[in-house]
């Protein structure tokens, strides 16, 4: 007796700590539902198309998912053992009608779902201009060439002749088209309010067009895993007015940095959390030249096999 009652004493002792902390735990998780994720709160044409597939996607779900988890409660209370009210039918063993409903609602959603899928593909490749036109003429859009480094982003502008490192800035309402290769371990390249991901891999040209309808400052990474710098390896976007944007550029170039090709051997040196960094010139087709050392190394040397650090299993 003596035991049970230590049981129900330390039963008491354990909710009364435990019901507050679990009140606390459900008033912070509904205050947190209230912000905006990036997802939900698309500044870009492309990351607002991305969202409305999404949600299109997982309502089209739903609508199997949603009756399933009806009909299994339903189920379960119906068919009890201590309800004797239920039918038996031990015998039963085909229906046309159900067979009908759980084969056919399916086959239809997967028919929408491959529809709006090969759509959107076509639609959201980012390998595709965006046809933006004012004033009936097609808008030019500004050119980035991006290089993944360990760990950070290296930004060319060819026709301003400018170049940074973890940061970038284009006009709103502005087509951008990014040209992404990479000089380490394979990465991948997301600004996540304006676009989706693409990845960047050596000895290769990857494309991501996109275009900001907002002005603001949006987070740019790495989503793809390539060492112990890649937690940090991430780049601010700045989308500003197109006035804003050119005085930008007329700052970069009063810069005393210039991007030889001495200082590019510096920047590739693997390095964590760097602030950024801006030159005022560029060495004439580095992006190119980096791009180009792993398909046609020059003659007789070995290309570098930098593919960051050695992982043990």
């Amino acid at each position: 007796m003596k035991f049970i009652s230590n049981v129900k004493k330390m039963l008491k002792k354990n909710i009364k700590h435990k019901v507050p902390a679990f009140l606390l735990l459900l008033l912070a998780t509904l205050s947190l539902s209230g912000c905006k994720t990036m997802l939900f709160d698309p500044h870009g044409i492309i990351a607002a198309d991305e969202m409305k597939l999404f949600i299109t996607a997982l309502i089209l779900m739903l609508i199997v998912v949603i009756p399933v988890i009806i009909a299994t409660l339903v189920i379960a209370r119906r068919y009890r053992a201590s309800n004797n009210d239920a039918k038996y039918t031990p015998e039963f063993t085909h229906s046309t009608k159900l067979e009908i409903i759980w084969w056919g609602v399916p086959i239809i959603i997967i028919a929408i779902l491959g529809v709006i899928t090969w759509h959107s593909t076509h639609k959201l490749d980012p390998y595709r201009p965006l046809d933006v036109k004012r004033n009936g003429e097609v808008v030019k859009p500004i050119t980035i060439q991006a290089i993944s480094l360990e760990w950070k982003w290296l930004f060319i502008y060819p026709d301003q002749g400018i170049a940074t490192v973890n940061y970038v800035q284009f006009p709103v309402h502005q087509p951008v088209k990014f040209l992404i290769t990479s000089d380490a371990p394979m990465n991948s390249f997301q600004i996540q309010q304006l676009a989706g991901q693409i990845y960047s891999m050596n000895g290769m040209q990857t494309k991501l067009h996109m275009m900001a309808n907002k002005m603001g400052e949006y987070r740019g990474r790495s989503v793809s895993f390539s060492g112990d710098g890649f937690a940090n390896m991430r780049f601010v976007t700045k989308v500003t007015s197109e006035n804003d944007f050119d005085k930008w550029v007329q700052s970069v170039k009063a810069s005393p940095n210039k991007l030889t090709t001495a200082e590019y051997k510096k920047l590739v040196v693997p390095s964590e959390s760097n602030p950024p960094e801006y030159f005022s010139s560029v060495k004439p087709g580095l992006f190119k030249e980096v791009m180009m050392s792993f398909m046609m190394p020059p003659k007789g040397q070995m290309v570098p096999m930098n593919t960051g650090p050695e992982v043990h299993l």
